[in-house]
């Protein structure tokens, strides 16, 4: 038996629809306490980008190309396609001595519609390098290029960049490689499937290795020191880290959240069963908020996170959105 989480919204007072979600609390061990089930398959997606920019870290890629804490954020981000972003990928690109046509995540509008408007203003149809992805993408080209393996076709399954990505995962995840669940996530690389315990256990421990100083604090410093590289503007991500630093939070499409606090050692996980995104968010700053990682002056700056509100098309508040949840110790 388990209790689910639930994320409702009201039009006026009646309950239209309602998401079920789940999320884990770990200490990178054993689960603290959790929501739903713990053991719920789940893709990381887009949560796996702060451990798989680890290897530009650990084996020397940023110091070979001076790459500094912007562009390892950016290697960490689901972004808007905002100019910056899309400048910090062209100088990543620079640096390793590659152009955008090496990119092989494709080009898709924004995730802000107002970006994708400023591309309509300017005549032209996004690109590679707008694309959400283009971080991740220029990062493991700088790998490749790093290890002189051929940096064609890097998005492979057998490429070496893949095999590394895919070690990097199950090391943190805390089982092996063929243990792990494969499918092609939307920019075209792995993605990756586990226990959704296991995202939990990774992101905590992530935040205790952070703690001590290892390579996983210069990928934290980076994401929460240049938090609008990692989301951009009007995303929870970016605003997140911003109301607390301390905190290390990445979304991942299809309704998931990964987080961790490396002062308390503790890392979360989270789930919308449907993969609703609207869910996502208060259902993330919920679990958050129980489990005291947010004081009153950061929920105060997340309140458009925490409860949503529901608007017609005159700007008229017709309803909101509520959380409802119990956490479970276990």
């Amino acid at each position: 038996m388990y209790s689910e989480g639930r994320v409702c919204l009201f039009r006026g007072d009646a309950v239209e629809s309602t998401h079920v979600f789940h999320a884990v609390v770990s200490d990178g061990e054993r689960v603290l306490a959790r929501v739903g089930r713990h053991d719920r398959l789940t893709f990381y997606r887009s949560a796996s980008k702060p451990f798989q920019a680890l290897p530009l870290v650990e084996d020397g890629v940023l110091e070979r190309f001076d790459l500094g804490h912007e562009e390892l954020a950016l290697c960490c981000a689901s972004h808007n396609s905002q100019e910056e972003h899309v400048r910090v990928a062209r100088r990543i690109l620079d640096r390793i001595g590659l152009d955008e046509s090496m990119l092989e995540c494709g080009g898709h509008w924004p995730l802000r519609p107002s970006e994708g408007l400023r591309l309509v203003d300017q005549g032209r149809r996004p690109g590679a390098v707008e694309s959400n992805c283009s971080g991740k993408h220029a990062g493991m080209l700088a790998l490749a290029v790093h290890h002189g393996w051929d940096p064609r076709g890097y998005r492979g399954p057998d490429h070496p960049v893949q095999k590394r990505m895919a070690a990097e995962v199950a090391r943190w995840s805390g089982t092996s490689v063929s243990d792990l669940v494969t499918g092609v996530d939307g920019c075209g690389v792995m993605c990756f499937a586990v226990p959704l315990r296991s995202i939990a256990d990774a992101f905590a421990r992530f935040g205790r290795s952070a703690a001590r100083g290892e390579g996983a604090a210069v990928v934290a410093e980076a994401m929460v020191t240049h938090p609008e590289m990692v989301a951009g503007r009007k995303r929870l991500c970016t605003d997140l880290m911003r109301a607390e630093p301390g905190i290390v939070a990445k979304i991942g499409a299809e309704g998931v959240y990964g987080a961790c606090h490396p002062e308390l050692g503790q890392g979360v996980a989270l789930k919308v069963e449907d993969g609703s995104m609207r869910a996502a968010e208060p259902a993330l700053v919920a679990v958050l908020e129980r489990l005291g990682w947010l004081d009153a002056p950061s929920l105060a700056a997340l309140e458009r996170y925490r409860t949503p509100v529901v608007k017609n098309t005159r700007g008229e508040r017709v309803g909101r959105i509520e959380v409802s949840l119990e956490l479970w110790a276990s």
